[in-house]
């Protein structure tokens, strides 16, 4: 649509042009200016119309929120990024990729682990766009910090979450860490779960520390040297429940998208084959759980328990 009004701006400023040979001199400034004013015009609507459509780069959608996908899986070449970190043999990366599913954890089971999320979060938030819970460590943003949820509330965390609540927890973390296994060719039993794993909440609030600023590229595996998988589950619906937010593999001329869909699982290795981001949410509110898996068991840390 946008272009049809620029080759419609270009025919009649030619048309100008043409007419302006018999017609006055002032007459011809007129309309000189009027078309500059106009092409200008054209221009700002053309890169504000551009931006309602996207980031640049994005030409692939590799899972559409429409989509219900009992698995995609492609292969990428392996980084470097492994080789300055110790190996661990039948575990560490030989094959890189990344995947996508939809029959990992169910709709339901994603309504309800969303449910913890809210209910953690319901004791904070950050002044900013993210906010941050582990229930791992205790970590809890609040305001521009972060607080030890346990000891903050101490006992009467028993009364915010179930005993349920924690078994829900584990049981996806065990499906995820399953279906990780499965897709790269290794041992479940070889994978450890390791910090930070956490749930995210993110809107459209400016952001206020570094911490709200959750759009850059980067790269796990150089900004935490522990992970070899990462994954993320989503809690909410694109365009549904949020705008924006989607997630971002960044690719030279190719990027490739994900459109969260509460319970789809999205994993991949964690090094530099693949750099992503996630991008602004513009509306709304994005949940997910960042859930990730090292080969050294020195760095890996135990599932959380209520008492």
């Amino acid at each position: 649509k946008r272009w049809t009004r620029l080759s419609d701006f270009h025919y009649l400023s030619s048309l100008c042009v043409t007419k302006s040979i018999r017609v006055p001199r002032d007459v011809r400034k007129k309309w000189l200016r009027a078309a500059v004013l106009g092409s200008c015009t054209v221009l700002a609507a053309c890169l504000f119309w551009g931006s309602l459509g996207g980031d640049e780069g994005i030409t692939e959608v590799l899972a559409h929120r429409s989509e219900i996908l009992p698995g995609r899986f492609i292969e990428v070449p392996c980084s470097e990024d492994y080789d300055s970190h110790r190996r661990f043999e039948g575990c560490s990366p030989r094959k890189c990729g990344r995947g996508i599913s939809d029959a990992v954890i169910t709709r339901d089971e994603a309504r309800r682990i969303r449910s913890i999320a809210e209910k953690g979060l319901s004791l904070g938030g950050s002044d900013g766009g993210a906010s941050i819970l582990d229930l791992h460590s205790g970590a809890l943003s609040v305001g521009k910090h972060f607080v030890n949820l346990y000891r903050y509330f101490g006992d009467k965390i028993q009364t915010i979450f179930s005993e349920e609540d924690f078994q829900l927890y584990r049981d996806v973390r065990q499906k995820v860490q399953l279906a990780i296994a499965q897709a790269f060719g290794i041992s479940a039993s070889s994978l450890h779960l390791t910090k930070p794993t956490f749930f995210s909440r993110i809107n459209s609030t400016e952001a206020r520390t570094a911490h709200d600023e959750y759009w850059h590229a980067h790269v796990d595996k150089v900004t935490y040297g522990s992970f070899d998988y990462t994954s993320l589950l989503y809690l909410s619906d694109y365009l549904d429940d949020f705008g924006g937010g989607r997630f971002v593999f960044m690719e030279e001329g190719a990027n490739k998208t994900v459109e969260p869909r509460a319970g789809r699982v999205s994993f991949f290795t964690s090094g530099s084959e693949n750099l992503h981001r996630v991008e602004k949410v513009h509306w709304g509110t994005r949940y997910a759980i960042t859930i990730a898996f090292t080969c050294n068991p020195d760095h890996g840390i135990s599932d959380p328990t209520l008492t």
